[in-house]
């Protein structure tokens, strides 16, 4: 089968290649989906890229791609949440879905959203999932106030959607262009930061989602109220997730120094900071499906690449200026 694989780190245009390669044999755990389409995520650039070498490695050459929405064709003997025929979507954690078809474990994976297309449907799991473990790391409710950065992005529109759903009170940033797309996912105050700086605005909020790192993850703090949360999906590694990643002790002392600045921010402002790692999870899938099928949360889709495009989709998530997500087509 044909599969978008990359060879090497660095250059995107250089390291991308199309390879045959043999259809996978499930386990008695696991389901094969007939892949229709496959998200394109900032991950996936950053893989190629060789930015998470440190956590991730890959035996390459390595097919990309974490999003999948498929029809299940076999299913494994142990398997019995789910039958052939089945539409489903996931975030898978083995082989890459940016090919025609995908093994993946039945505990990771969701019926797909009846109302809604397989390419909308592909656009949601990494983004989503994301987003919900963010805010549901913060303990977000009713009420809070959250800055939620690059509401046009893929995390920020969902997540904007997600808070609205539980009835937080959302600002966001984003760029001139898209301030009325943004207003329509139900933000309540959209600052335009090419022209408006967003701190004078933003407030004693309870919460920041921090999607952008550097200087933002510093500022964050700025805006937030006493005992107030800075959840990152970008910034430096906080203690209690260095722990649990089990680091050895210079990795722990490297840490701590390099998020010194962070501390101090931590205890003047007696907050919580966070940087939050996706996980696959069945149960926040299924939470997604309900939302979407009750009309709260709405995809939007940017563009649409065949396979044999797949290099174009990465460029062109590289480039940054993508208004929701970015898929691939496979059938």
């Amino acid at each position: 089968m044909k599969a978008i694989q990359f060879v090497g780190y660095g250059d995107i245009s250089k390291n991308i290649i199309t390879s045959e390669i043999e259809k996978p044999i499930i386990e008695k755990d696991e389901v094969l989906i007939e892949i229709y389409a496959a998200g394109v995520n900032p991950l996936d650039i950053k893989v190629i890229e060789g930015k998470l070498k440190s956590v991730s490695t890959f035996q390459l050459p390595a097919t990309l791609g974490y999003d999948v929405s498929g029809i299940i064709v076999e299913k494994g003997e142990n398997v019995t949440n789910f039958n052939i025929g089945d539409e489903v979507f996931s975030k898978v954690n083995k082989q890459g879905t940016f090919t025609e078809f995908v093994a993946v474990n039945q505990n990771i994976i969701s019926l797909k959203p009846k109302n809604i297309t397989f390419e909308e449907a592909a656009s949601l799991p990494l983004v989503g999932l994301t987003a919900i473990q963010a805010l549901k790391r913060g303990k977000l409710k009713a009420g809070d106030k959250v800055l939620i950065h690059a509401g046009s992005g893929g995390v920020g529109s969902f997540a904007i959607q997600y808070a609205k759903s539980i009835g937080a009170y959302v600002y966001t940033t984003t760029s001139t262009e898209n301030i009325g797309w943004v207003k329509e996912l139900g933000a309540d105050v959209v600052i335009d930061y090419k022209t408006v700086d967003y701190a004078a605005i933003v407030q004693d909020v309870d919460m920041v989602l921090d999607t952008l790192g550097n200087q933002y993850t510093e500022e964050a703090f700025t805006v937030i109220k006493d005992g107030g949360k800075v959840i990152t999906l970008v910034g430096t590694v906080d203690k209690e997730t260095a722990n649990r990643m089990k680091l050895n002790k210079i990795a722990q002392l490297f840490l701590a120094w390099k998020r010194r600045k962070i501390t101090k921010q931590i205890k003047q402002k007696s907050a919580y900071y966070s940087l939050v790692f996706m996980r696959a999870n069945a149960k926040q899938l299924n939470e997604i499906t309900k939302l979407v099928e009750s009309g709260k949360i709405k995809t939007k889709i940017d563009k649409v690449f065949p396979l044999n495009d797949t290099l174009g989709a990465l460029l062109y998530v590289k480039n940054g200026r993508t208004k929701g997500k970015v898929v691939i087509k496979i059938k």
